[in-house]
């Protein structure tokens, strides 16, 4: 037997990844990008460097002009979508763009039951992933009668009930107060997903992320510890990446 043949395909691999959009913007131009399973990985990058771009080739949502991208083995083609997008879950940086049935246990319901699911199965599938995000008390609550924070953490629910292989992230640390940042930090280091984590919040990309890909121009420019990277004052400076006034990331002790 190949020993190839047993290898345990990562969770996202990105080749050679061009687009260029239909009025002839070239967003992205040759990315390379191997995420393993269970790694927590941000995306860093000034505005316009193509990280959205990036993200929506993830799940089909933009077809790439030039190369590849595969999710644990699987190529991102049409013949896929179905099972891809089940595979990638985003959540979106505003949760009232996910939350639009009566209660938190319909919304959370809606992926698997589109899918399928039914009955008793589906009942556990909705306690299993509002139990991970710390909401199945709130089960029968219309969302819009949530918090901000707790809002986010249903939507984040609605993606993990889908049993995804990738969680996406975009900007999960926007508009939360001190208290719902922690508490998202806390859930998002428990799961047992790979985690890609689009935000523009330095610190919460340390905290959170081991390794960070910096994305400049539609080229990716750095991949490494997150630590080091924002330790380099000429990356940070030359992609419009800064830290908040103050924060010094030699100063934050992070598990490797």
């Amino acid at each position: 037997m190949d020993p190839l043949s047993t290898t345990t395909p990562p969770s996202l691999a990105v080749s050679g990844l061009a687009y260029a959009y239909p009025d002839g913007h070239q967003a992205l131009f040759g990315v390379d990008l191997t995420v393993g399973r269970g790694e927590r990985v941000a995306l860093l990058g000034p505005n316009g460097a193509g990280k959205t771009t990036l993200v929506l080739h993830l799940n089909g949502i933009l077809e790439a002009g030039a190369g590849s991208v595969t999710v644990a083995g699987l190529p991102v083609a049409r013949e896929h979508f179905a099972e891809i997008r089940r595979r990638v879950g985003i959540v979106f940086q505003d949760p009232d763009d996910q939350l639009f049935m009566p209660t938190v246990r319909e919304d959370v319901a809606f992926g698997p039951a589109s899918a399928g699911l039914r009955g008793a199965e589906l009942d556990a599938r909705v306690t299993e992933a509002l139990t991970r995000v710390g909401m199945a008390e709130f089960a029968d609550r219309p969302p819009h009668h949530l918090s901000f924070g707790q809002r986010r953490r249903v939507a984040v629910a609605t993606v993990l009930a889908m049993r995804p292989e990738i969680l996406v992230l975009d900007e999960p640390s926007s508009n939360l107060d001190p208290a719902s940042r922690r508490e998202l930090a806390d859930i998002l280091r428990s799961l047992d997903v790979t985690v890609l984590m689009v935000t523009h919040d330095l610190p919460y990309a340390l905290e959170l992320c081991p390794r960070s890909v910096v994305l400049s121009g539609g080229v990716l420019v750095a991949d490494g510890r997150t630590q080091e990277l924002l330790c380099d004052e000429e990356l940070m400076r030359t992609h419009r990446l800064e830290l908040p006034f103050g924060f010094d990331p030699r100063s934050v002790d992070v598990p490797l």
